[in-house]
């Protein structure tokens, strides 16, 4: 056998015992008569030792391994001398009779150690090395844990995992989609889905009642640091269930997860409209780990001659707490900050809300005392906090202070890892403007079901119409999103209207769900959480990619294999796609 124990497992305990041990050469250090290795694998790190008066031979053998070569070795578990309270193995050492290379190594182009020398794109490009260090190892391990922990409380409540099919047909709703030729029907071509989202309706109608799959989808956008081509949901559904037989199953999931993994219970999640964080936070995934909730200012800025509020569709701010002391220099380092591209802001207020009471402002030529006192209560600013000013269309101006917030909430310490604020949101709008199309678009996708209250509205104010949809935030993070569904086949076809298909349209596309609509659909409902997301946040990060095995970078490249690439003539010919 290769090994009798792993790298990571002898203690004090095991003193005497004949051991085998196989493994990555970490280091090696040879002092006067004696040469020490680390031996390294997935458990940890165990010293050996080779003494010269014991065997000259063996020593010599143990100087010639290089870092990285894949040893075997055979020894007595002997107590260390000089121990290392670093690691578990950290009192003991093998004293090593025989040893045996099993394979050897070429220099690796960046050290394997937890704080490495290499940078991103050498380790991108080298992955499998990667995967050795600690840091990436242990985010993977951590990956299986998170999973391991979702199958065991769905499975704990009677939802049944079920695969659902990666070739399908495209749709022209949601993101853009991979497709895939078909060499078996010249001309047509499979997509890789972007969820399961039809099976999984498909799979309620076929009486399965609940379902989850931790599944890969696929979508062909526009790249980011949490965002990859291919990705992991846990994707579920349920039947003869109502919003909040939803929301307080996989709140049980969350707590789930954070009592197992992290030892945290929390209390009953908070809930917030779709309306109400977009007009305190500025975003539907606010992050309420802390404060900084908009102040609206138009009611009390826009009386006086400072044109840059009266022009404004909106005028908010917010309160940086204990920020008065600010220097100018400071300050107008922030607004160079929301005046990037990426922000796009025009200009920025601010007011010291000084020890004393009083206030000192950007904009004191238009503004007094008392007006500046009520713009402190609309922002809830306290003595010591410094309020910021951003103003301009609605919409706009509330993604750019939404931004402010969060870049502050960072230098700021405010969003610490180690601590976990859940939300819901709910009530989103069922249908948003395309511009560009000039026509609605399903906020979700276009199964999901409006408020029943709101259905009047879809023929006269469609915008209005609020959707029985729901996502999961955690730390300013969307961790999760769902809806119930529209199962009935009247209500359904209503929508694609309003979506813009034509019957004919809506059957090509869609004729198998509504087909499947006519032979008893139960009321279902279902929500999915982007696993990649969750794993990191749970793991005190935000970019996903180190809790993935093999990621691709910011331009969908897998650089690692080189992909995507071309393919040969002869492929293409036999797909139908050959070049003329």
């Amino acid at each position: 056998m290769h090994r009798t124990h792993t790298c990571g497992e002898l203690r004090i305990t095991d003193l005497g015992k004949t051991v085998t041990l196989s493994g990555w050469v970490q280091k090696s250090r040879d002092l006067g008569g004696m040469t020490f290795i680390d031996v390294r694998d997935r458990y940890g790190i165990t010293q050996l030792t080779f003494n010269s008066e014991d065997d000259e031979a063996l020593r010599s053998q143990a100087r010639e391994l290089g870092r990285e070569y894949v040893i075997k070795v055979t020894g007595t578990v002997i107590e260390r001398s000089s121990k290392n309270s670093k690691i578990p193995t950290g009192e003991i050492e093998i004293k090593v009779s025989n040893l045996e290379i099993l394979n050897e190594s070429k220099l690796p182009p960046f050290t394997i150690e937890d704080e490495t020398d290499g940078g991103e794109d050498i380790r991108m490009k080298y992955r499998y090395l990667d995967i050795r260090r600690n840091p990436v190892k242990n985010s993977l391990l951590f990956r299986h844990k998170v999973a391991q922990e979702v199958r065991n409380y769905l499975s704990s409540l009677d939802f049944c995992e079920v695969e659902t099919p990666y070739l399908i047909k495209s749709t022209p709703e949601g993101a853009r989609d991979f497709i895939v030729p078909s060499r078996m029907n010249p001309g047509q071509f499979y997509a890789l889905p972007q969820s399961p989202q039809t099976f999984k309706q498909l799979l309620m109608v076929g009486g399965l009642d609940k379902y989850f799959q931790i599944v890969k989808c696929f979508r062909d956008e526009d790249l980011r640091a949490d965002r990859q081509p291919e990705f992991t949901q846990i994707d579920c559904e349920m039947s003869f269930v109502e919003q909040e037989d939803i929301l307080n199953v996989f709140e049980g999931m969350t707590r789930h997860l954070l009592k197992n993994i992290h030892g945290i219970e929390l209390e009953q999640f908070p809930r917030m409209t779709f309306d109400e964080a977009m007009r305190t936070y500025g975003n539907d995934k606010p992050d309420i780990r802390f404060g900084m909730k908009f102040g609206e200012l138009n009611a009390v800025a826009q009386h006086k001659d400072f044109a840059i509020f009266n022009n404004a569709e909106l005028v908010v701010g917010i309160a940086v707490p204990e920020a008065a002391s600010y220097t100018r220099k400071q300050i107008d380092e922030l607004t160079d900050w929301v005046k990037r591209p990426q922000v796009g802001a025009s200009g920025m207020v601010y007011v010291k809300c000084e020890a004393d009471g009083t206030f000192k402002s950007s904009v004191d030529k238009f503004y007094d005392q008392s007006d500046l006192a009520k713009w402190a209560e609309a922002t809830g600013a306290k003595a010591g906090d410094l309020i910021l000013v951003l103003s301009g269309p609605a919409n706009k101006v509330r993604a750019q202070l939404s931004a402010l917030r969060m870049e502050l909430g960072n230098r700021l310490g405010l969003r610490k890892p180690d601590e976990f604020a859940p939300l819901w949101v709910i009530d989103f709008p069922l249908l948003e403007w395309d511009e560009d199309t000039e026509r609605y678009h399903a906020m979700h996708h276009p199964f999901t079901s409006p408020k029943v209250e709101d259905m009047p509205l879809l023929d006269t104010d469609p915008g209005k119409v609020r959707a029985n949809a729901y996502d999961l935030v955690l730390n300013g993070n969307e961790i999760g999103g769902g809806s119930i569904r529209i199962h009935d086949k009247d209500m359904q076809a209503l929508m694609f209207k309003h979506l813009g298909f034509t019957p004919e349209q809506a059957q090509d596309q869609f004729g198998f769900l509504m087909n499947a609509f006519q032979y008893g659909a139960p009321p279902h409902g279902g929500l999915a959480f982007g696993l990649d997301r969750l794993v990191a946040i749970l793991g005190g990060q935000e970019t996903i990619r180190d809790f993935i095995a093999f990621p691709k970078n910011n331009s969908g490249r897998d650089v690692m294999i080189d992909a995507p690439a071309t393919i040969a003539k002869e492929q293409l010919d036999e797909l139908g796609l050959g070049i003329k």
